[in-house]
């Protein structure tokens, strides 16, 4: 059995194959042709069959992974943090693109991580979209702060004018897009229900949640999807000496924490679970933010238990459902 390990980047990519009479590393460009490279390069060194990890490095995984998927290879998409870690208990002291495809192979080979499940191109299209919207709405953000900081020169005033103009048109038109996009395939626009039936979720976080999400169950619990998110406590105890307070790990997706957080400061007012929540935890003397961070985490289990379920939000039943904060 073969165990592949991809360093990938923007522009190439380092390769490292385990299992054979020795261990192969090569490069290549991140673009087709560097694909098929590789594809030809595999097959000579007897790594016709093999299992191939990389990290979920933005999004420049994307488009390889797809590829070697069509060819037939096991594909598995790893954490950052996994491999970084992995090198550290392994004494690893180089830290080079070679290196690290080496370290990402080994993982691979010890660990054997689950497989990667391909989306469908309904929903590689629909994730393209709402990173895109959530791109131009972090830009617009940006040059409102510029305008409001006291722009003296009128030109350059209206210059950021007109930009906030275009990006307020660019998004209402994907927004639609969007909308249309999910509106035309019927998983997509069924499933889009299902998560509006629970308050507190509208169109934006809807799709986005399915955007990054395509299937839940490739997740056993609702724990599993907040830790993917993002949204999972750490703590630090060791003994009596070591007693930090827990801090969010921000290990996960934070496209869904970005998308989820306005809903979490609104959603007690609709929804009758996070508002007993919010009390809670507010007697417990919780703070603003660990509050807001915990009905995220709600929202999250909220929306996992109405698609894996296929049924719609049912305040009685989430009543019933223990959460820990």
């Amino acid at each position: 059995m073969y165990f592949v390990g991809i360093d990938i980047a923007k522009d190439s990519f380092d390769v490292a194959v385990l299992g054979g009479p020795q261990t192969y590393r090569g490069q290549f460009d991140n673009d087709q042709s560097g694909f098929n490279r590789l594809r030809h390069w595999l097959k000579k060194r007897g790594a016709r069959e093999a299992q191939v990890a990389m990290e979920a490095t933005s999004s420049y995984w994307m488009e390889l992974a797809l590829f070697l998927d069509e060819q037939g290879y096991t594909i598995s998409v790893i954490n950052p943090k996994l491999i970084k870690r992995h090198g550290e208990a392994t004494m690893q002291r180089n830290k080079t693109d070679r290196e690290d495809a080496r370290t990402i192979a080994d993982y691979c080979a010890k660990q054997q991580p689950d497989p990667w499940t391909r989306p469908s191109e309904a929903y590689l299209a629909l994730r393209a979209m709402t990173r895109h919207w959530q791109a131009l709405k972090i830009d617009r953000q940006r040059e409102r702060n510029r305008r409001q900081s006291g722009i003296a020169n009128q030109q350059v005033a209206a210059s950021i004018d007109a930009h906030i103009a275009f990006l307020d048109e660019q998004i209402e038109e994907l927004t639609q897009h969007i909308h249309e996009h999910i509106d035309q395939d019927p998983d997509l626009k069924h499933n889009k229900a299902l998560l509006l039936t629970i308050p507190g979720i509208g169109d934006t976080a809807a799709a986005v949640f399915l955007a990054e999400i395509p299937d839940v169950t490739c997740f056993a619990h609702a724990s599993q999807v907040a830790a993917f998110a993002g949204l999972t406590p750490g703590q630090r105890h060791s003994g009596s000496s070591l007693r930090r307070r827990g801090r969010l790990v921000k290990w996960g997706n934070s496209h869904l924490r970005a998308v989820l957080f306005m809903p979490s400061l609104s959603a007690h007012c609709w929804n009758p679970i996070v508002a007993a929540l919010k009390v809670r935890l507010e007697a417990r003397g919780k703070n603003g933010m660990t509050i807001n961070v915990a009905i995220m985490r709600k929202l999250v289990h909220l929306c996992y238990g109405v698609l894996k379920t296929g049924l719609p939000f049912d305040p009685n039943h989430a009543a019933t459902v223990q959460f820990s904060t």
